[in-house]
């Protein structure tokens, strides 16, 4: 447990901090699960179309400092490199 008042604050803040953090990564996961779930079904085209939602999530959690911005531009080109494979199929 926290002894000084400051690392007091601190914990208060984390835990605050910590409910929007698993938000936002909630929010990727969620979208995320719901494109490769399209994939798999061959729903192309309603998968393109949650695509800008994916973006919007990764670059809000990367914007926060919920992820890193390395790993944002990882998970979207990999996402989108996923959508054209199975468009070619």
């Amino acid at each position: 447990m926290p002894i000084t008042s400051s690392a007091k604050k601190a914990l208060r803040a984390g835990e605050r901090k910590k409910v929007y953090n698993l938000r936002r990564k909630k929010t990727v996961e969620n979208v995320t699960k719901s494109i490769k779930k399209l994939v798999k079904e061959g729903k192309v085209k309603e998968a393109n179309a949650l695509l800008p939602q994916a973006y919007k999530a990764y670059d809000k959690a990367a914007k926060a400092n919920t992820i890193k911005d390395g790993a944002a531009a990882r998970k979207k080109s990999r996402l989108n490199a996923l959508l054209k494979k199975a468009a070619t199929k």
